[in-house]
């Protein structure tokens, strides 16, 4: 089977628009959440939100998206296009019929392009139901439904770049990125593709969406008046998720491919794995079995056999009571106690929210970029350390080494990326340096 390597990155995320700048504001730390500006939050418990800042100005300005086009298309979709554009460009690719002849320009027809959307263009569904309930039938956009549906994303990003092999959207709620990048990596190993555009979108930071998580309450109510502290993994005192938006893009290219064309590589990537928790529509199953599969099938599938390589992992890490809870079990159970404690483990969340199905794709990206460049990025808000826990009813405590509020270098041989969605999903990925 073919090494699969990652030889470009777009990001697109709260604390910056495109990887250089986001990837610089999550390793220093920087959060991304204030009051919700897209709508008026004030009839919501949760007025806090993780939202992309200037984007227009960025793609449409930086020529990674045609303004006409982005007329056509719904917020999530333009989010896709313009992050895997600046992937395309930063693996060193040309665009055919761009008029740029000195950068190389590999076989279409063996291009896929694999996206995971967790909700699509909700504000596209928005938006046609009021027409519809106010106007009626006649006066809907012909374009309602190819900008609210989920594959649109993908279909978009593979229309602006020409990628005319296999096109497909991967929907596992907040797991959806993560897997399509799994997918991805699979479709290359086997042989069935030279390169993927891989990643996730996600723009749905809406009345609705914060309503629904916020009667489920699953989102932060308790930070109104200090956004930027309202996401706060593995502390004591957390107490719900906030929600982002963004998206991002990984390039997966056979080594074979990339080495023959000399591409910059940043890492391998080296195993994935997946599994059900066949326990909770929403929540996670507390004995973390499901999480724990995962993980082994995918440190298998990596061939790391020795457990101790793994230097780094990127949790999933929500700031929700149950899943920071169960996350850690998972790691205790797969490491030992003593041996997980030894990894650096970090949620990113705090800077760019938890973009639903985009986060898996953001994450797998900040994990990519930590191991090339030997840095893990912290997980900021760390203040109580949730240690008073009750043992008897199976609890454990969160006393795992999460890289409170500072990053640190580390030279990492082998980084893990978890993502867990309603539903049971679980995803993992494991990265490994390139050599």
């Amino acid at each position: 089977m073919n090494k699969v390597m990652i030889t470009g990155i777009g990001m697109l995320t709260a604390v910056g628009n495109g990887r250089d700048e986001s990837w610089a504001n999550i390793k220093a730390g920087k959060p991304g959440i204030g009051r919700i500006t897209k709508f008026d939050p004030s009839r919501c418990t949760c007025q806090v939100a993780a939202e992309v800042k200037g984007f227009d100005e960025w793609a449409i300005g930086g020529g990674l998206l045609d303004k006409k086009s982005a007329r056509h298309m719904a917020l999530f979709s333009q989010y896709a296009v313009a992050t895997a554009k600046e992937a395309w460009l930063d693996a060193g690719f040309g665009i055919q019929g761009a008029g740029d002849s000195g950068s190389f320009v590999p076989d279409m027809d063996r291009v896929g392009t694999i996206f995971g959307v967790g909700i699509g263009g909700l504000e596209a569904t928005q938006d046609a139901f009021r027409t519809l309930f106010e106007k009626g039938p006649d006066r809907l956009s012909p374009l309602a439904i190819p900008e609210l549906i989920a594959n649109e994303g993908a279909g978009n990003v593979a229309i602006a770049l020409g990628a005319k092999g296999p096109c497909q959207v991967v929907t596992t709620a907040c797991a959806s990125s993560t897997d399509a990048i799994g997918f991805a990596f699979d479709l290359v190993r086997a042989g069935r593709a030279d390169v993927v555009i891989a990643g996730g979108s996600e723009a749905v930071v809406m009345e609705f969406t914060v309503g629904g998580f916020m009667k489920e309450k699953a989102l932060s109510t308790h930070f109104n008046d200090t956004p930027e502290k309202a996401c706060r993994p593995f502390n004591q005192d957390r107490d719900g998720f906030v929600m982002g938006e963004g998206a991002a893009v990984l390039i997966l290219e056979s080594e074979e491919h990339a080495r023959a064309r000399g591409a910059r590589v940043y890492a391998e990537l080296a195993g994935y794995g997946a599994t059900c928790d066949a326990y909770h529509i929403t929540a996670p199953d507390p004995s973390a079995d499901g999480a724990v599969k995962a993980i082994e099938v995918a440190l298998k599938d990596a061939g790391v056999t020795d457990k101790s390589a793994v230097g780094y992992i990127n949790a999933h890490g929500t700031s929700t009571h149950l899943n920071d809870q169960m996350e850690t079990r998972a790691f205790k159970r797969v490491f030992g106690e003593e041996e997980a404690k030894k990894i650096n483990i970090s949620s990113t969340k705090p800077c760019h929210g938890h973009c639903l199905g985009a986060t898996g794709a953001i994450e797998a990206a900040v994990t990519a970029l930590a191991v090339n460049e030997g840095f893990v990025p912290p997980t900021i808000n760390y203040e109580k350390p949730d240690l008073d826990v009750d043992v008897s009813k199976g609890e454990t405590p969160l006393d795992l080494n999460y890289t409170p509020n500072v990053g640190v270098k580390r030279d990492i041989n082998v980084a893990l990326s978890s993502s867990l969605g309603f539903g049971g999903h679980n995803g993992i990925l494991v990265f490994k340096k390139a050599n």
